[in-house]
């Protein structure tokens, strides 16, 4: 790789450093089944016509058009309206600059796509890639998208997300390399006091070779990219990692963690590849930490989030690799509904 192109993979990696985080709100339980309600600016079109949203953002003089994918029931979609979606400030500046329309994800509805092709919105859902809710879409005036990002995002983070999209920054520059920059500047202003990754005995020990291209290994491996100083690892730490229900699931896996900001150690990646974790973490195109990526025994990638991840949402994403689910075609949220469904008629018939 030629110092020009490592100087970008670094500076990409760098948004890890300051990023806005996914702060939670003290006390959020992410197993409790949430009611969602989209706040009452968003617009009612029972036909979920996006083309006709995107006519009226164009008739407003607005940017475009935010697409929210939610699923009844989840907690971090129900958290990051009334958080983020609540804060006066944001929806003004959301109104502001955008139509904005909220859809289901396994809605069996036809709807019109914002080319104005009809299409169920649980198959778009699977177009566009909303497998963990919330996903937040955006569309320029076009109908093209511009940017999608995925789980709950805090107000400080989906400010930030604002000031990407309302500058028009996605025309020079994706959203990884926008927050590097912010970083770069906030690490200018502000001394930092660097404390190292926390250990754990879960993690696996170098030489990292992963490789299951040619044989396939006894468990599944979960892949975990985290950063230096960072309260986000730091919760994920105490308030996943360190629960027993957690710790007993994950003997059945090979876990690895690695420093997303790390471009000396080398490793052989599930593929058979060498990479560095710096290099790897850029590939995935993640933009935050902690991260997670879950492979099979034989080495195929599925599932991989950057999505805010606690007790409950752990546990769904450890099992549905265990259960193989994907074999049977399901989604990370189908299978997460399941088991909300499951533990749902449980307490009823505990009362």
């Amino acid at each position: 790789m030629n110092p020009k192109t490592w100087a970008s993979v670094l500076l990409s990696v760098f948004v890890i450093l300051c990023l806005p985080g996914g702060s939670i709100a003290d006390g959020f339980d992410d197993s409790q089944i949430k009611h969602i309600v989209y706040p009452d600016w968003f617009d009612e079109n029972p036909f979920s016509d996006l083309s006709e949203e995107l006519d009226t953002a164009r008739s407003g003089g607005k940017q475009g058009l935010m697409v929210l994918f939610t699923t009844e029931g989840c907690s971090y979609c129900h958290l990051f309206v009334r958080k983020s979606l609540g804060d006066p400030a944001l929806a003004s500046r959301v109104q502001q600059h955008f139509e904005s329309a909220g859809l289901e994800i396994f809605d069996d509805t036809e709807m019109t796509d914002p080319r104005g092709v009809s299409i169920p919105i649980k198959e778009f859902a699977v177009r566009e890639g909303a497998e963990f809710a919330p996903t937040l879409l955006f569309y320029d005036l076009d109908g093209e998208r511009i940017l999608k990002v995925v789980g709950y995002q805090s107000p400080d983070r989906f400010r930030a997300i604002l000031d990407y999209l309302s500058g028009q920054h996605y025309r020079t520059q994706s959203l990884r390399e926008y927050f590097a920059r912010r970083a770069e500047a906030e690490e200018e202003r502000t001394e930092r006091i660097v404390v190292g990754l926390r250990e754990d005995p879960l993690f696996g020990k170098p030489p990292y070779v992963l490789d299951r291209s040619a044989t396939p290994a006894k468990r599944p491996l979960l892949v975990i990219f985290e950063k230096a100083d960072s309260p986000e690892c730091e919760n994920f730490h105490t308030e996943v990692l360190a629960r027993d229900e957690v710790r007993d699931v994950l003997t059945q896996f090979e876990v690895m963690r690695f420093d997303a900001a790390d471009d000396k150690t080398s490793l052989v990646g599930p593929d058979g590849g060498m990479a560095t974790p710096a290099s790897w973490f850029v590939q995935t195109e993640f933009t935050r930490v902690p991260a997670l990526m879950f492979f099979n025994e034989e080495g195929v990638a599925v599932l991989q989030t950057d999505a805010l991840v606690l007790q409950q949402r752990m546990m769904n994403s450890l099992n549905y690799v265990l259960e193989r689910a994907y074999e049977r075609g399901w989604s990370y949220q189908r299978f997460a509904r399941s088991q909300a469904i499951a533990r749902q008629q449980t307490e009823q018939k505990g009362r």
